[in-house]
């Protein structure tokens, strides 16, 4: 679950709706960490075969779709996601290189450090 300043965020809920995205072949999304919303929302997009989309397009599509808190700050288009053994996707590893990428470090959340 995603904390983006107090409200709750299933990530499987977003990741649901952008697979209705006629361009898009797989996506997952995680929580990476923000100074002031204490999480942000970053997907990580595999277009199908062939398609291309660009971030605004996107954007675009969730903001028509999604509640405003839901739409992902970050989209990175991949063309792997790192995977276990047994083919399951890494999440703890795709928020740890989004973190380093984006040059975020981990930061306390909003709520803890009102505390």
């Amino acid at each position: 679950m995603i904390n983006r300043g107090g409200e709750k965020i299933f990530p499987r809920e977003i990741e649901e709706f952008l697979h209705t995205h006629p361009k898009i072949a797989e996506a997952h999304v995680v929580g990476v960490p923000d100074a002031r919303m204490g999480e942000e929302i970053c997907a990580w997009i595999k277009c199908k075969s062939g398609e291309t989309i660009t971030e605004e397009e996107l954007k675009r599509f969730c903001k028509e779709n999604l509640s405003h808190f839901k739409i992902p700050k970050y989209i990175k288009f991949v063309d792997t996601f790192p995977l276990t053994i047994t083919g399951k996707v890494q999440k703890f590893i795709i928020r740890e290189q989004a973190t380093t990428e984006l040059k975020l470090g981990e930061t306390k959340s909003v709520l803890s450090a009102k505390e």
